[in-house]
């Protein structure tokens, strides 16, 4: 191992977006074993524990950070990181025995940072050798399943296939390429699965987490989820036919076409652009929450981040792509507003309703009528759907603001939990509500005009990602 220094890249926004799943005040934590370390190699270490709940289990995590000289040898770098993870995984086994009666779905993982202290760089000033501050610099480590078969002398048993070591710049990088919570807690079981592989026929399954990561990311495996929500959407009646995006998506991954690179590229740009209207959102909701001095919600807003974050690369790229077939509709269309329902593709249970406000502010669906019954709208919605599972209905009031030449997206939020209905219940109050529409129905408002302003509406034309629609200003 070489004493390659590694600059920050931009990590994305997953490793951050982990706070609002944070469930408790971060543990310090002693390691046994360490005491060796401070006093033979003038090291120090902090070890911190945080547990995150994910929308698929828990996420517990121990960050080791270890501080050495600048000038410490490779051979003693080696030899410190083999004790430090050895260290680890005997605390790691300490608090398995401690709560071995936990049934809960968890993953765990170690997150091992190496940062070289002291030792000043000398730099030239004024003809004068200037000693630059003693700042702390990351060292390039990696693992890899080779590492823990030939490396590191202990028994792979089963508490080593569950503590997950990585890097930090490794942890950060698979954050960054993974992008979304979902795809993070589903890259960890493929992970501690390569590894169990690698215990059981004792050859290396992977070299490095960087071609793991790759590898993950390229498999049709990806949209297994999707496929199952799909699924379930036809057989609720909440969807006609399969969704022609997904099967040709997982085509192109299983049959490892070119096509495949550019969905994916399409998928990334579509998780980072909703990464960053998900935060705007939220800050745009809370501040008008506090402009009106309205009462808080009885949900924590990290709650309703926790609801936006929730989408797989796939469902990020069907929300987005619902977003961007906006400036292709017609003139009419614009100026009336319209409305169009998208399901998640990652939890069955979640609901959007996607309402584009009309330009004319006279409209049935102008911003002035639609902004104020955002929470009624989702409680309409949610006694409605014909979905067991439902769980939230999250109602998105868009407005697209031109300026110049640029176009912006002013988006209002309002997420409604819903309680589970039985079949039945849920039955019953749709024809109660088909009843009521029937009632209140003119002559020149039959069902079939109503059915096909629907369908008119859903099926919108397709746009490539790649349309250039910024998000909102900052004000």
């Amino acid at each position: 191992m070489s004493h390659s220094i590694t600059t920050t890249p931009d990590w994305g926004y997953l490793t951050t977006e982990l706070s609002c799943y944070l469930q408790s005040d971060v543990i310090a934590v002693t390691l046994a074993g360490m005491q060796t370390l401070e006093y033979e190699y003038n090291a120090q270490y902090i070890a911190r524990q945080y547990q995150y709940e994910l929308p698929l289990g828990t996420l517990q995590l121990l960050e080791l950070t270890l501080y050495l000289p600048f000038d410490t040898a490779s051979a003693d770098i080696n030899a410190v990181r083999m004790i430090a993870v050895k260290s680890a995984l005997a605390w790691y086994k300490a608090s398995l025995s401690q709560n071995k009666d936990s049934h809960s779905v968890s993953y765990d993982a170690l997150v091992f940072d190496i940062q070289l202290v002291g030792g000043g760089n000398n730099v030239a000033h004024d003809n004068n050798e200037v000693k630059t501050p003693n700042v702390p610099q990351r060292l390039n480590h990696y693992f890899g399943a080779r590492y823990f078969l030939e490396d590191l002398v202990v028994d792979i048993n089963e508490s080593m296939q569950q503590l997950q070591v990585f890097s930090w710049q490794d942890w950060h990088s698979i954050a960054a390429a993974v992008q979304t919570p979902c795809e993070l807690w589903r890259f960890l079981a493929y992970h501690l699965e390569q590894l169990k592989q690698s215990a059981t026929s004792y050859i290396p399954s992977f070299e490095s987490e960087e071609m793991l990561v790759t590898q993950f990311l390229q498999s049709p495996d990806l949209f297994t989820s999707a496929i199952e929500v799909d699924n379930a959407l036809i057989k609720n009646e909440a969807q006609d036919e399969p969704n022609s995006a997904l099967i040709a998506m997982a085509l192109a991954y299983k049959n490892q076409s070119k096509t495949a690179q550019m969905y994916h590229r399409h998928m990334e740009q579509a998780a980072t652009l909703w990464s960053q209207l998900s935060m705007q959102m939220i800050e745009s909701y809370g501040e008008k929450q506090k402009a009106s001095n309205e009462d808080q919600l009885d949900i924590p807003l990290s709650r309703w981040q926790q609801q936006l974050l929730d989408e797989s690369l796939f469902s990020r790229h069907e929300l987005v792509r619902t977003l961007y077939r906006y400036p292709k509709q017609n003139e009419v269309l614009r100026n009336k507003g319209y409305v169009v329902h998208q399901h998640s593709y990652e939890s069955l249970g979640r609901h959007y309703v996607m309402i584009f406000y009309g330009q004319d502010s006279a409209a049935q669906h102008s911003k002035g009528a639609i902004q104020p019954n955002l929470a009624k709208i989702a409680q309409d919605v949610a006694t409605r759907l014909p979905i067991i599972e439902l769980h939230h209905v999250v109602v998105l009031g868009i407005d697209f603001v031109t300026e110049g030449t640029e176009s912006f997206m002013d988006i209002d939020l309002w997420i409604q939990s819903v309680d589970t209905m039985t079949q039945r219940e849920r039955q019953l109050t749709k024809k109660l509500q088909q009843l009521k529409q029937t009632s209140a129905q003119t002559p020149d408002q039959s069902s079939n005009q109503k059915l096909e302003a629907q369908r008119q509406t859903e099926k919108l034309p397709q746009v490539r990602l790649n349309l250039s629609i910024p998000a909102k200003k900052d004000n």
